[in-house]
């Protein structure tokens, strides 16, 4: 799935032009990326952690030449999911055995989510297809 694709999802489901959904994404990225460059930490509940950790420097080989070479210490970010996400993946993972892996709209929804109801499409269209 690609950045297009979520933005025309999200402006479906919140009736926005995908424009506005498009900027609403990115300053969610970017406030992400800034968080991560400041506290080096985010953790965004039921969905997971992502944290920013300093890998050291280590011998590599170049798969190539066979050559060894020395890999500089870096900052890499890290991501560690939630157990909302773990629950959901363990379900594809159970779907793979039936042959119909569930949807996100199949799990047990967590009440305490923030997000804002779906609202009715007002123009009587119906969503069968």
């Amino acid at each position: 799935m690609t950045k297009k694709e979520i933005v025309k999802q999200i402006s479906e489901r919140a009736e926005l032009t995908q424009q506005q959904t498009k900027q609403i994404v990115q300053w969610t990225f970017d406030a992400i990326i800034e968080t991560l460059l400041q506290e080096k930490r985010i953790e965004l509940r039921n969905f997971g952690v992502f944290e920013v950790k300093l890998r050291k420097s280590r011998k590599a080989r170049n798969p190539r030449t066979g050559v060894r070479v020395d890999v500089e210490p870096k900052y890499v970010v890290t991501f560690q999911p939630g157990k909302k996400m773990e629950e959901h993946v363990r379900q594809l993972a159970n779907g793979l055995a039936t042959g119909a892996p569930p949807t996100l709209n199949d799990a047990d929804e967590d009440s305490s989510d923030d997000s804002p109801p779906s609202k009715p499409k007002s123009d009587g269209k119906s969503d069968s297809k």
